[in-house]
């Protein structure tokens, strides 16, 4: 009887088990980054480089991301539809995809375990983790 209840207990220990690994996947994903213009047309990363004050693009150009867009589309490219945007200069929004909070990001950049599930919201969301 005994050998019975350890076969139980670790079944359910390794069911247990399973059903968090589900959940953690669930809560964090792959975000694909870009910088592009307002309709989501891929620019050269320095229209997005707010460092120095200098240079930069202005107020066209936005950081677009989702968990849907893989690396090496090319510039000049549209970005398939489902992302989001936020103000290349938007330095909350940037740390809180894990980003630096100024400077150049490189097109096509992934970043890994970004929580939430990505390409639904817009730089205005304010949940964080």
């Amino acid at each position: 009887m005994s050998s019975r209840t350890v076969s139980l207990t670790s079944t359910f220990l390794l069911l247990a088990a399973g059903g968090l690994a589900a959940c953690d996947s669930d809560e964090y994903v792959d975000e694909g980054f870009y910088c592009a213009d307002a309709n989501g047309v891929i620019v050269d990363e320095d229209y997005c480089d707010d460092d120095g004050g200098g240079g930069g693009g202005g107020g066209g150009f936005f950081i677009w991301h989702s968990s849907g867009y893989r690396s090496g589309y090319p510039i000049g490219s549209k970005l398939p539809a489902g992302g989001s945007k936020f103000a290349y200069n938007d330095a909350a929004s940037r740390s809180k995809f894990g980003l630096p909070s100024s400077g150049k990001i490189g097109n096509g950049t992934v970043k890994t375990s970004v929580v939430g599930k990505g390409g639904s919201g817009s730089g205005s969301r304010s949940s964080g983790g």
